[in-house]
């Protein structure tokens, strides 16, 4: 049986070898011993021939099976894409230029709505097309090997070359997720400055983009986990990315952290062990970052949104 495992990339201090200190740590395979062979990419991708259109809009279902939609418009006004299960509603920006984006159908089996959205005034905004799909995915772990909006990554970009040469020199899933894990913690530092910024300016929209935290070796909460989603779900291993609340201080605090599937059991870091049949939590901001007013204290966390 598989199991999952939440890995919750706190950027906290609490790592032997401090973030941006040069260390690379990683899990090597002992000489002889099998090491992990990944699974051919998973993409995802705008189909144009297989798109449904109306009124400057398209949207593609034809890889729903495999947990994801892709849609593109064309508008010179601010566009959403509202992704709908039931009373789950996802909101998300789309690009009024033509540009496919591909948005994950996290919520499982069942009947979505995809409904482009055209703003008309102030945080108003009026439906111009729709399409309904019943989905039946091939398997409940699709939306989470792909990439999409919030987790943007391609076959060639430097953090999937990265992961493979990670994977390359691991024995298992779980070596790769803790040589990850350490690699990121070790080197991505915690960027205060712009998670102020962030909060200073009520800063809406913000999309991380997994490439750029690893050439600038540093980012938010955001940037860690869609860095480690990117990473692992390049290399097979089912990762969501996790927005909710964790406490700080006695109040709540806006945050982003991981969840890892992993058929192995056992000990993937010093400090994290994987056990069976259950989802466990890994904060990648809190183990480099530490405890403050910015990152909170590890405890408390609620779930608000799965990407």
């Amino acid at each position: 049986m598989a199991a999952f495992l939440t890995f919750i990339m706190l950027i906290s201090g609490c790592s032997a070898a401090p973030a941006g200190s040069g260390a690379e740590s990683r899990t090597v395979a002992p000489a002889n011993s099998t090491h992990y062979e990944p699974p051919a990419f998973r993409n995802a991708e705008f189909h144009p021939d297989a798109a449904v259109s109306g009124s400057g809009a398209e949207i593609d279902l034809s890889a729903v099976s495999q947990g994801y939609v892709a849609v593109r418009a064309q508008s010179d006004k601010r566009l959403k894409c509202q992704v709908v299960y039931g009373d789950v509603k996802y909101n998300y920006d789309l690009p009024g230029d033509g540009t496919p984006v591909v948005y994950p159908l996290q919520s499982g089996n069942g009947q979505y709505n995809v409904r482009v959205m055209q703003n008309t005034t102030e945080n108003k905004y009026m439906e111009l097309f729709s399409a309904q799909a019943d989905v039946v995915l091939d398997s409940e772990f699709e939306p989470f090997l792909r990439p999409s909006q919030r987790v943007a990554y391609s076959v060639d970009s430097a953090c999937v070359l990265l992961a493979s040469d990670i994977s390359a020199q691991a024995a298992d899933a779980a070596a790769v997720v803790s040589s990850v894990y350490e690699y990121i913690q070790s080197n991505v530092d915690y960027d205060y400055d712009k998670a102020q910024n962030i909060v200073d300016n009520n800063v809406t929209g913000y999309l991380p983009d997994p490439d750029e935290t690893l050439s600038t070796k540093k980012g938010i909460c955001y940037d860690y986990a869609a860095l480690a989603a990117a990473m692992l779900r390049s290399q097979g291993i089912p990762t969501k990315l996790i927005t909710g609340y964790v406490s700080s201080g006695g109040s709540e605090l806006y945050h982003a952290w991981n969840m890892i599937w992993l058929e192995e059991s056992g000990w993937i870091t010093v400090e994290i062990r994987a056990p069976r049949h259950e989802w466990q939590r890994i904060d990648l901001t809190f183990a480099a970052a530490g405890q403050s007013a910015l990152v909170g204290d590890g405890k408390g966390y609620a779930d608000k949104e799965v990407y």
